[in-house]
């Protein structure tokens, strides 16, 4: 349980409070208009969708990947080996074991090199989710303290009432929160863009030549 775990029950009631506060209207030309209309979210729903985030399965994740590559390995270490024979299906057997080996680990664009990125692209995002989480519970801790959410309460507890000041006071409260959302959704996209050319399917290298090589494959004999 991190910090944004512990904050969840009382975060969730405040934010809740908000959302029914904006449901009947945020205060016309707030700053929140423009933060509501890219997020297409209120605060309260979006953070009990953001909980459901967590670092440890990606974690996870990028090392199950990074044990197919010792597969891979083994694999690589095997068609190394030189062959006892010669002639023309030795040679022919050479070149294509030397494609095998170059799709299987030779480079970024390898199939060992794929693995690789994936297992980095999950831990980049485990450091992202877990970085994010922090940022969102220091939030929370805000405006938990803040005047705002005595007002939030009060207006609530209020109900129709409620009036102008709560509903400015539940956006301010709103703009905050969705402030570091839309940051943390950014920082998710870059992340996908850097990394989307190293995750990119790769296909087959072969560059084998002969009299063994026919219709793009490579022929081992007749």
């Amino acid at each position: 349980m991190d910090a944004l775990d512990r904050l969840a029950e009382p975060g969730l009631d405040l934010l809740g409070r908000v959302d029914t506060l904006l449901a009947a209207g945020a205060p016309e030309g707030h700053r929140l208009w423009p933060l509501l209309r890219r997020m297409q979210v209120l605060p309260g729903a979006a953070v009990r969708e953001f909980l459901d985030l967590h670092p440890a399965p990606l974690t996870g994740a990028g090392h199950a990947v990074r044990r197919l590559v010792r597969g891979y390995d083994d694999t690589c270490a095997m068609l190394a080996d030189p062959v006892a024979w010669s002639g023309p299906a030795a040679g022919a057997y050479d070149e294509a074991r030397a494609a095998l080996l170059r799709h299987l680990d030779e480079g970024p664009e390898s199939l060992v090199g794929r693995l690789e990125s994936t297992a980095g692209y999950a831990d980049a995002l485990a450091d992202w989710v877990e970085g994010s989480r922090l940022t969102l519970a220091r939030a929370l801790a805000d405006v938990l303290r803040s005047a705002e959410a005595v007002t939030v309460h009060a207006a609530t507890r209020a109900g129709a009432d409620a009036g102008r000041l709560g509903a400015h006071a539940a956006a301010e409260i709103a703009v905050r929160v969705l402030g570091v959302l839309g940051v943390a959704y950014d920082g998710a996209e870059t992340l996908l863009r850097q990394w989307a050319p190293s995750l990119a399917e790769t296909t087959w290298r072969e560059q084998a030549t002969g009299p063994y090589r026919h219709g793009g494959t490579t022929r081992i004999g007749h």
